[in-house]
């Protein structure tokens, strides 16, 4: 059955709509709920101060990498560059401190010139404490701290600032990796800072002696839950020691006790309730200069690397175990993204070795060691992340990535021969690619799943027409069969029985680029204007592709959603509060239909055209305002049917009939709107937008044989209707 079959349009020209649905034209294929996947990256704050729990900003002590960009910047070899200029390094520092809640940038950079990692500042008297660069017990930088005996007085040592999620515990479990010239001991404390940046007294705090050799020191703080603490405010997270101690702190980590195998709970529930299948990890552009083993064994050894493709570093907290830890938590299937850019073969067979291989194999009984017996079983591997792209680490031309794939595929089914790998293709452009045309034609073993990536959207700017970038982007999915279909007869033509696409990331991809500028009405576009992974135009986007992909019934095997927390969309985690974009829930208003079997829906109603292209979104003709879709659910017992108005004009009044099948007398009825395409959560408002309940009654159509509801959609609006059988 082909994409026509399942939908079909008939202009109707009014604000009306009529959704037809005959379950007699039903799909043999069922939904896969791979199609639900969401993805993550060590890009910002995705996963440190995202998903994993750890609260200090630079708790390692490493060298922080400030990165340079813009033109003028020569990357030959990919991955970053690091940024010298002095006016661009204070200028990073006053984002990352107005971001983290430190202390101010210009704090930071005095003491970072003096000795501090970047992110602490001497405390007390700075002229009795001398900070300098280190080693740690594995060859990292360290932070020493040697406190002059000047009669000063006060606490005395380091310093960084942050928040707390006091709306969840009070409770912090912190671990300390230091040694001492001489034994000294050492009081870890959290205070409150106040309106005007002054840290008040300690809320808590703990004594640590370190000695000559290295030691790890755990313990908890509490904070009393009579002192009356702002849940929103900055917290001053300190290490002082008295005159003449000199000592060096390789970590200090500071997790709320209520962490889930060091990873943020509200995450692992937020997740866990939209019932996610999938995840996609270690990335996205970080992985091409990743490497497994500096994410595995004790924490503690783990190096700090500077992060190879995003500004910062990379602690190395949030390795593979910690990764399957998280996916089991959430009751996901973890994927795994290998290093093709500076990665060996070796590098990755071995990985799929650790994670696959029993315990009496080398790589098994490493894994073992780690406290993990039981294999992992990851079952989907995908070769290398855009590596195309002179953006990725190691990036290669279409016949080298000829020559890796093929050697990658090969050593690591010699590895694991039971998993399923997926091929990097060239996103966006299908056949007319010749990376995809010879991974395609002269792929060895033949390409049985190739990847895109549907990041598009162009460059955008003050004359920009609002409603017609959205309705672009509205109707993307419209054309992607198109792209996808020459692909999958190529690939069936080299004898692959079942071809499939991978779409591993997905998100708006617009940029906004010119000044904004005069007065409101005398431009078209301005930049909080924009349709964002935030918004709800996420959300409008992702439902439309699942409808898209759905039609071509199997086509595209899976989907990846950018991504899980601060980086595209799905959650937002800010001054540790976590809160969902309308995106997710969208997500979790699509779970239903995993299982179910597509019926075929024919829609009447008016259609659009946009007057242009955006990046890779074609100009567009006869788009249908109304896009639905019907799902018997997999228990059959309940109709799904799903509605999205495209339109950015208005609402469409929509009649759904269904044809041969008694249904109840209400249906379920659950609609997420926003009020403009911009319309999104806040750390202010973090509810502004969620799934609204409700139900509706079921009439009789005319003819008096044929159950329907009639309902109003409104412009920026999904509905779900469920209706009993």
């Amino acid at each position: 059955m082909g994409n026509g079959e399942l939908f079909e349009h008939v202009p109707a020209e009014g604000q009306g709509a009529t959704v037809w649905i005959d379950p007699a034209v039903r799909s043999t294929y069922q939904i896969s709920p791979m199609l639900l996947g969401k993805f993550c990256e060590h890009l910002g704050t995705n996963i440190n101060h995202g998903m994993e729990a750890q609260i200090l900003f630079n708790s390692t002590f490493g060298h922080w990498p400030f990165v340079a960009s813009g033109p003028g910047i020569s990357r030959p070899d990919g991955g970053v560059a690091l940024e010298a200029r002095v006016s661009e390094i204070a200028e990073q520092a006053r984002r990352i401190s107005e971001q983290m809640g430190l202390h101010d940038a210009e704090l930071l950079l005095r003491d970072l010139d003096t000795g501090c990692a970047f992110g602490w500042v001497r405390l007390g008297d700075v002229e009795a404490v001398r900070a300098s660069p280190d080693v740690g017990p594995y060859g990292d930088r360290a932070q020493r701290i040697e406190i002059l005996d000047n009669g000063s007085g006060g606490a005395l040592g380091i310093a960084s600032r942050t928040y707390l999620p006091l709306h969840r515990t009070r409770g912090f479990v912190y671990r300390i990796v230091g040694r001492a010239y001489e034994p000294v001991h050492v009081v870890m404390s959290i205070a409150h800072v106040d309106a005007g940046g002054e840290a008040g007294p300690a809320l808590a705090s703990a004594e640590v002696e370190l000695k000559e050799a290295w030691g790890t020191h755990t313990g908890m703080l509490w904070l009393s839950p009579e002192a009356v603490l702002d849940p929103a405010g900055v917290f001053q997270v300190s290490v002082a020691a008295s005159p003449g101690a000199n000592l060096v702190l390789d970590r200090l980590l500071l997790y709320p006790d209520d962490y889930v195998g060091h990873a943020d709970p509200e995450v692992i529930g937020m997740l866990r309730q939209a019932q996610l299948p999938l995840l996609r990890w270690p990335g996205g552009n970080f992985v091409s200069g990743y490497h497994w083993r500096d994410g595995v064994g004790p924490v503690d050894a783990r190096p700090t690397r500077p992060n190879p493709a995003w500004p910062g570093l990379e602690p190395n907290l949030f390795g593979t175990d910690e990764f399957v830890a998280f996916c089991r938590a959430v009751g996901c299937e973890p994927m795994i993204c290998v290093n093709t850019g500076n990665g060996p073969t070796e590098e990755a067979a071995a990985w799929v070795a650790y994670c696959n291989g029993g315990p009496d194999t080398p790589m098994g009984r490493l894994r073992a060691e780690n406290g993990h017996p039981e294999p992992y079983g990851v079952r989907i591997w995908e070769i290398g992340n855009e590596i195309y792209g002179r953006w990725q680490v190691g990036w290669t031309t279409p016949g080298g990535y000829l020559d890796r794939y093929r050697r990658f595929a090969q050593a690591m089914h010699e590895a694991d021969p039971t998993i399923q790998i997926l091929a990097c293709g060239e996103q966006l452009v299908g056949l007319a690619s010749e990376w995809n045309r010879c991974l395609i034609d002269e792929g060895e073993p033949a390409v049985e799943a190739i990847t895109d990536h549907l990041l598009t959207g162009g460059q955008v700017g003050p004359d920009t027409d609002p409603a017609d970038l959205y309705h672009a982007f509205m109707g993307y999915a419209g054309t992607l069969a198109g792209l996808y279909a020459p692909m999958i007869e190529r690939m069936r033509a080299r004898g692959v029985k079942a071809p499939r696409i991978a779409v591993t990331e997905l998100q708006l991809f617009a940029h906004y680029r010119g000044e904004p500028g005069g007065q409101e009405g005398e431009q078209r576009l301005r930049p909080e204007q924009l349709p964002t992974p935030v918004t709800i135009s996420e959300a409008l986007y992702l439902f439309t592709l699942l409808h898209a992909f759905i039609r071509m019934e199997g086509a595209v095997e899976l989907l990846t959603h950018s991504a899980t927390v601060n980086h595209g969309g799905g959650l937002r985690k800010v001054r540790e509060r976590v809160w969902a974009t309308p995106v997710h829930y969208a997500h979790a208003m699509a779970a239903p239909m995993a299982g179910g079997t597509p019926l075929k829906v024919k829609v009447a109603c008016d259609t659009y055209a946009t007057a242009r292209a955006y990046g890779h979104i074609p100009a567009l003709r006869d788009v249908p305002v109304l896009d639905a879709m019907a799902v018997l659910s997999e228990d059959g017992e309940k109709l799904i049917v799903t509605l999205a108005n495209r339109s950015a004009e208005g609402p469409v009044e929509v009649r759904v009939a269904i044809e041969d099948l008694a249904v109840g007398a209400e249906a379920e009825l659950v609609r997420l709107a926003g009020s403009t395409m911009y319309d999104q959560n806040t750390l202010e408002e973090p509810e502004r937008i969620v799934p609204q309940a409700s139900t509706v009654r079921v009439g009789q159509g005319a003819d008096g044989n044929h159950p329907e509801v009639r309902l109003s959609v409104a412009p920026f609006s999904l509905v779900r209707l469920v209706f009993d059988l």
